[in-house]
């Protein structure tokens, strides 16, 4: 079965690349506990939309697996102690002993041989897959075996492990998907799609925040985007949050489905609890800046909804989103530096700035490097009834002659904060003003407030790179943000 699940997961998993949306191909290599896999080789492999896809015949020479190749059909048939895997060249939907399963790209025919996407089985055979971006390396090792000593979020308060994790079954579509998590500003918020509705226990010794989404798991958007082991746990980074020791998650069980998150604080206190009830796209937010919330730490029990959400309380929303992230780098400067880095040094210095005033709260999509769909950042914007939104990117073309600083709205209502922005960011950059265009893009056409897209400078550009990935240039950009949302808003 160890052998086996090998095979499975380097067929199968949706591996991080930062080309995005269209095939591209390169002397990648991989790597099976410390040995590479090189044997029979001849075709390399290759990104398709974000996924890789392996060469079947190199895996199967390599690692002696039973590997079966229908031409008429078309069809490639996996097989090891009586457990049956078949795929079809062109078909997204593959069959596991029988069952259903659907593939996030279609396996594909080069020179002969079939190449299969990789990821969906890793969850059930716990292989560990990394991703060195830089070399195109993928490499695959063996984790020990799991044993839990009670702290993960994968662990009941009596310190008692979930045991194995297991696929979703044919019914995963009746599942509450979660897409996305973020810690920032003191709030821990949850993305989802689907019409569960999360539980929060409060519980001591230690103190912590307990909130559980039944019928839920992990989406593939999520594992491709946050830190998630191969027993589906990982942590958020809560540095510099002094309320906050750890924020870790888990899929808790299988049966039934849960998903857990847990908030261990440092001591007791008081905290707020909502939920969007956009079933479509729903956000959970527990807010540690909220007073007079749920109970303090130390009673147990379910709560309802009982938190103001951020900018309910007279102050002006503003939603910040740094574009790209994780597997997603954005343009690639012409030294290598990727646009999502940038993006989000200047929304967290945006953020430390906005903080400062006492008339706007402000959220963040994501501060770290996480993956979040479109749809995700824009949920995020529009269940909170945000009054701002500003999507922070960089540019490139084709050409390096291509410099400056543009400011993008879609629609009518955006196009005056548009233009108050743009003003202070061309003065913030020094850049060649490239003028307030009209764009058509997803993230300020699907909101509902005014909402913009910055595209700072061009990374393609030797001079605006070398300037967007300075600390001055950075903070200069962050200020223009705040001083354009603050005379859009009159405040003073």
């Amino acid at each position: 079965m160890k052998k086996l699940s090998f095979m499975l997961l380097v067929l199968l998993f949706v591996l991080i690349n930062p080309e995005y949306g269209h095939a591209a191909s390169g002397s990648n290599k991989i790597f099976l506990d410390g040995k590479e896999l090189t044997a029979g080789q001849s075709v390399p492999v290759e990104n398709v939309n974000g996924t890789i896809m392996v060469p079947l015949r190199m895996i199967a020479e390599n690692l002696g697996y039973k590997v079966d190749w229908n031409q008429s059909a078309k069809t490639v048939t996996i097989g090891q102690q009586g457990k049956i895997i078949k795929l079809s060249v062109g078909q997204k939907t593959a069959s596991v002993d029988g069952n259903s399963v659907t593939l996030s790209e279609a396996p594909i025919l080069r020179n002969d041989t079939s190449l299969v996407p990789i990821r969906f089985i890793s969850e059930q055979f716990g292989l560990k897959v990394d991703w060195d971006n830089k070399e195109k390396t993928v490499t695959i090792t063996t984790p020990p075996a799991s044993v839990s000593d009670g702290s993960s979020a994968g662990s009941d308060s009596s310190g008692k492990g979930t045991g194995s994790v297991t696929t979703p079954p044919d019914s995963a579509s009746n599942l509450t998907m979660v897409n996305g998590v973020s810690f920032s500003g003191n709030q821990l918020i949850i993305a989802m799609t689907g019409s569960s509705k999360p539980k929060i226990s409060v519980l001591n010794n230690p103190n912590r925040i307990v909130m559980d989404i039944p019928n839920a798991t992990f989406s593939d958007t999520f594992g491709s985007g946050q830190a998630l082991d191969p027993n589906l746990q990982g942590k958020l980074d809560a540095t510099g949050y002094p309320d906050v020791k750890e924020i870790r998650y888990a899929l808790f069980s299988s049966n039934p489905y849960t998903v857990r998150f847990v908030i261990e604080l440092n001591y007791s206190k008081d905290f707020g609890y909502s939920t969007s009830e956009d079933s479509a796209s729903k956000l959970a937010i527990v807010d540690l800046n909220a007073t007079g919330g749920v109970a303090a730490a130390g009673s147990t029990g379910t709560t309802n909804n009982t938190t103001v959400p951020p900018g309910r309380d007279g102050k002006k929303l503003i939603v910040l989103d740094a574009g790209h992230g994780a597997k997603d780098s954005g343009a690639v400067g012409i030294t290598g530096k990727y646009e999502k880095n940038f993006n989000l040094a200047v929304v967290l210095k945006a953020q430390e700035l906005l903080k400062k005033e006492s008339d706007i709260d402000v959220v963040l999509t994501r501060s770290d490097d996480t993956f979040l769909e479109l749809k995700d950042r824009v949920a995020i914007a529009n269940n909170l009834n945000a009054d701002l939104f500003v999507s922070v990117h960089a540019n490139s073309s084709s050409t390096s002659v291509a410099s400056g600083t543009e400011t993008y709205y879609k629609r009518d209502e955006s196009k005056a904060f548009a233009k108050v922005m743009h003003k202070y960011l061309v003065q913030a950059t020094g850049l060649s003003d490239r003028g307030v265009q009209y764009g058509n893009f997803h993230v300020i056409r699907e909101t509902k407030m005014p909402a913009i897209l910055l595209e700072v400078g061009y990374l393609s550009n030797k001079k605006d790179e070398a300037a967007l990935f300075t600390e001055d240039l950075q903070y200069r950009v962050a200020e223009a943000i705040v001083s354009g949302i603050k005379e859009y808003l009159g405040i003073s």
